[in-house]
């Protein structure tokens, strides 16, 4: 699959054009997701040579991370079009360089981007501008945070049970210690 990286300045005009272009024809937008870059390439894992076998490293407790330098935006949003009449794929990636994250919404363009902006919304905090109903759609109404976001606290920070003494739903601090127990694997592209 092509992947064409694009300024958020150009993202409307370059999508109208993708839709549009007979050369390109690009009717659907079949995925948009959000991609969080903080800490990106830092690691306690060895991830040069990673196997296919099992998890045989062993978190690196020397306080050395291997760091791979990250000097472009910590969020993006990438749009994946299918062409139905040319039979192709495109990723369109869109760095965004401010806090907090801010994009054009392409509803007008793909309508059902509603629900995906929605989505990256909520657990990534990205602002979708001109967006016809941006609020939560996975997390409550009340919920403080981005739950995706690479800062935002492994086990949460509230955790909620029922009290039968008090005979109600309870919010108390989060008892468990956060560990991580999945290795990040870079791989080169």
């Amino acid at each position: 699959m092509k992947t064409l990286e694009i300024s958020k300045d150009e993202l409307l005009s370059t999508a109208k054009k993708l839709r549009d272009d007979p050369e390109h024809q690009y009717e659907a937008l079949i995925d948009l997701c959000a991609v969080d870059y903080l800490h990106y390439g830092l690691s306690e894992w060895e991830t040069t040579n990673a196997t296919g076998t099992g998890f045989d490293r062993a978190v690196d407790t020397s306080g050395k991370l291997k760091e791979i330098v990250w000097d472009k935006p910590r969020f993006a949003v990438v749009y994946h079009l299918l062409s139905y009449s040319l039979n192709q794929r495109l990723r369109l990636k869109v760095l965004l360089d401010q806090d907090p994250p801010i994009i054009e919404s392409v509803v007008s363009i793909w309508p059902c981007a509603d629900w995906y902006e929605r989505e990256a919304f909520d657990l990534y905090g990205i602002l979708f501008n001109n967006h016809p109903d941006l609020r939560r759609i996975l997390t409550d109404y009340g919920f403080i945070g981005h739950p995706f976001r690479k800062d935002f606290p492994i086990s949460g920070t509230v955790e909620v049970r029922y009290d039968e003494t008090l005979g109600r739903v309870i919010y108390e601090p989060v008892s468990i210690l956060p560990r991580t127990l999945v290795p990040k694997v870079i791989r080169d592209v």
